[in-house]
């Protein structure tokens, strides 16, 4: 019972979250009439909040419940996003409010993610696990699809800053319903010897000598990198270089997103059937090209490379996703979890906005489709870094040190 209304609250802001990954870059192309280069500085705002802080939230969730983290940001974001339609109403939206709001978002939303990361393990039993995760991941997809075309619409039936307010209430709606919990988590022990630097640096060490979690992270952050730079000019690219609407943009991304919803429903079986490392390293191998056919699309029928590029790439980043979320959570210590789940998150966070910046000045430089290919490439290269680790050897996650947690245990 109490799953279920973490699952409702999250069901909800996830699609009020995808209505806003589209709308932002929308306010600041059509409504406030941006560059390329400015309008990847919308999703760089986003994602600098949860680099400058996201290792420290990592250390104090090891330290509090999660509970009452996960209420405290959700009433959060609720407030700072209903600026967005409120300074619209009152004529004064700028572009230096959308990224002030984007950053503020982005802190809040790391807190948040690394919390409901780490509350899962404590509401849920370690063989329940596998299937929540997927469950979460199922509502994404679901809101990728409903979020882009719903968004879509939306933004030319209210315009894009109005938008915001639909999400604004989503995270109120996510925060009522986690209130609502009845479990309760245990106090964590309090220790004498608390040292803020010394417990960022265990969960990075748990990380650097864990060889699964390694290859990973490496995977991560590198193909973030180029996933960051194609998503800042996409907005601009099916906008500009093809002419299409709001509403057609969203439906596009719908279409293609089918892929996520998939792979949400079918990881379990699959990771059952063939192993969970086999899953992630087929997955990982197709994520660079599906990235790479993106650059061939054009108007007409030629918007079917997006859509195979978009079916694609969430088919395997929903199946990365949800097998690298079960890894952590069964090869962490409880008492290092939020540390890890930082760690590993550091690797978007720390890429992602260099990435957006990437993309903008690519775009710039030598033009945007140009630059869908060349962060095609560079995902292709992201899959070396799993490719050759302890992963192509193996079936299952348990399998690359005997027991999960020898990685720590021996320093491998």
């Amino acid at each position: 019972m109490d799953f279920r209304r973490v699952w409702l609250a999250d069901a909800i802001s996830q699609l009020g979250t995808r209505m806003t990954f589209l709308a932002a870059p929308l306010v600041a192309v059509l409504a406030l009439h941006a560059s390329a280069f400015e309008v990847s500085l919308v999703s760089a705002s986003e994602s600098l909040g949860a680099l400058l802080f996201g290792l420290v939230a990592g250390a104090w969730i090891d330290r509090l419940r999660c509970r009452p983290v996960l209420l405290v940001t959700d009433f959060g974001r609720f407030a700072v996003l209903s600026t967005i339609p409120l300074a619209t109403l009152l004529g004064s939206l700028t572009l230096g409010h959308l990224y002030l709001v984007m950053f503020v978002l982005g802190t809040l939303s790391i807190w948040f993610t690394v919390a409901h990361q780490s509350y899962l393990p404590r509401l849920l039993p370690p063989e329940e696990l596998m299937s929540a995760n997927a469950k979460l991941s199922a509502n994404t997809s679901v809101a990728a699809l409903a979020g882009a075309s719903a968004g879509g619409f939306l933004v030319q039936l209210l315009t894009a800053p109005l938008v915001f307010a639909i999400d604004a209430l989503s995270y109120l709606w996510s925060g009522l319903w986690i209130r609502s919990v009845r479990h309760r988590e245990p106090p964590v022990e309090r220790r004498p010897d608390r040292h803020l630097r010394r417990e960022i640096a265990d969960g990075v060490r748990f990380v650097a000598h864990q060889p699964v979690l390694r290859a990973i992270a490496g995977h991560t952050g590198t193909f973030v990198l180029w996933q960051s730079a194609n998503g800042a000019v996409t907005i601009v690219f099916l906008a500009r270089t093809l002419g299409l609407s709001a509403w057609a943009i969203g439906v596009l991304s719908t279409i293609g997103l089918i892929g996520a919803l998939l792979a949400a429903t079918t990881a379990g079986r699959l990771t059952a059937r063939f192993g969970q490392a086999r899953v992630m390293l087929a997955a990982v191998l197709w994520l660079g090209p599906a990235y790479v056919i993106q650059g061939f699309t054009t108007t007409g029928w030629g918007l079917a490379w997006f859509v195979v590029s978009t079916f694609l790439a969430s088919l395997g980043i929903v199946l990365v996703g949800v097998t690298e979320m079960t890894c952590r959570q069964l090869v962490c210590p409880p008492e290092l979890l939020g540390r890890v789940n930082a760690t590993m998150e550091f690797m978007i966070w720390a890429t992602a906005p260099v990435g957006a910046v990437l993309g903008g000045g690519l775009a710039t430089w030598i033009g945007v489709r140009e630059t869908l290919f060349v962060a095609g490439v560079g995902g292709c290269l992201a899959a070396a870094w799993v490719v050759f680790s302890p992963l192509r050897h193996i079936r299952d996650f348990a399998d690359s040190v005997g027991s999960p947690r020898q990685g720590l245990e021996h320093g491998t």
